[in-house]
């Protein structure tokens, strides 16, 4: 048998779904997902194996129109992830359709996507009458050339076994890229961060948007086969501080106690995690806290 192996980048706007097909595709929880924008920071590579083909998914960050220094980096990073592929696929929302931010998108494409396989999955069929998914797919095959048009939800499965078996005949003939039982290419260190991160946007929801992030200051294996992590929690002013540690300490507590059990599900051993609050108010300026993140520091710049 021929084996196959290849990259492919999910790109569309913030909460297009790209982390939630990620996780579908892959079949286990590698890319942050929260019902707030931008949550996807760094590119986050899972590993699907269907049959003899070997699928790596580069999870980019959501394009918008960037603002600040993280928002330029996260912007750099997704158009690069898309430039490193062999297969581009775009995800748009059925219920939103072309928006300012698709349309930008697809100028990008008539770039990036030269020499590619472009393919679209539109996304959140089940918002939708199938009479606007047929009027969406035409109005975007009519701006863009793409390869193929996939109709689908991520969130419930429709459609993903499809995607997933042609994404795996147009990938290169190669070796594998990663042994069979990896699932993610991202430390360890940066998955448990990440996993802490999202409990704490679901949690705080519209208190601290992207003003805080997490790093795993330590891991330690012990002898009895558990894993202690120590987290920092990096926030920008007092204030955050006492919003993110909560009356008396109950939200970091909770905070604290969903990451662990979400490590332990995932690593499948115990997991003893400490987290500590620093108040760091430059963090956003700070390349360490970048390359923390897999962010390129200087990709912010204007």
């Amino acid at each position: 048998m021929t084996t196959r192996a290849g990259f492919v980048a999910l790109i569309g706007e913030p909460n297009a779904g790209k982390s939630t097909l990620t996780n579908a595709m892959v079949g286990a929880k590698v890319s942050i997902v929260t019902h707030k924008v931008q949550t996807t920071r760094a590119r986050i590579r899972g590993v699907a194996m269907e049959g003899e083909a070997q699928i790596v998914f580069v999870d980019t960050p959501g394009l918008f129109r960037p603002r600040r220094r993280l928002d330029r980096a996260m912007v750099a990073a997704a158009w690069g992830g898309a430039a490193d592929a062999d297969i581009i696929v775009l995800m748009v929302e059925a219920h939103r359709g072309v928006t300012e931010g698709v349309e930008r998108i697809l100028e990008g494409l008539a770039d990036i996507g030269k020499g590619r396989t472009v393919a679209l999955a539109i996304n959140k069929i089940d918002r939708v009458r199938a009479e606007t998914l047929l009027a969406l797919a035409k109005d975007l095959n009519d701006r863009y050339p793409f390869a193929e048009t996939f109709m689908i939800s991520a969130e419930k499965g429709h459609g993903v076994a499809d995607l997933r078996k042609w994404l795996a005949k147009e990938i290169p003939e190669g070796p594998w890229l990663y042994p069979e039982d990896q699932i993610a290419d991202l430390p360890m260190r940066m998955i448990a961060a990440e996993m802490t991160r999202e409990k704490l946007t679901l949690r705080l929801h519209q208190e601290l948007p992207y003003q805080l992030t997490v790093e795993t200051e330590n891991w330690e294996e012990r002898k009895d086969g558990s894993a202690r992590i120590d987290q920092l929690v990096y926030v920008m002013r007092d204030g955050h501080k006492g919003i993110v540690l909560g009356h008396k300490g109950e939200t970091i507590k909770a905070v604290s106690k969903a990451a662990r059990e979400e490590l332990e599900e995932f690593l499948g051993r115990k997991v003893h995690l400490f987290l500590q609050v620093k108040v760091r108010p430059n963090w956003l300026e700070e390349a360490e806290r970048y390359s923390e993140m897999g962010l390129e520091f200087k990709d912010g710049n204007t």
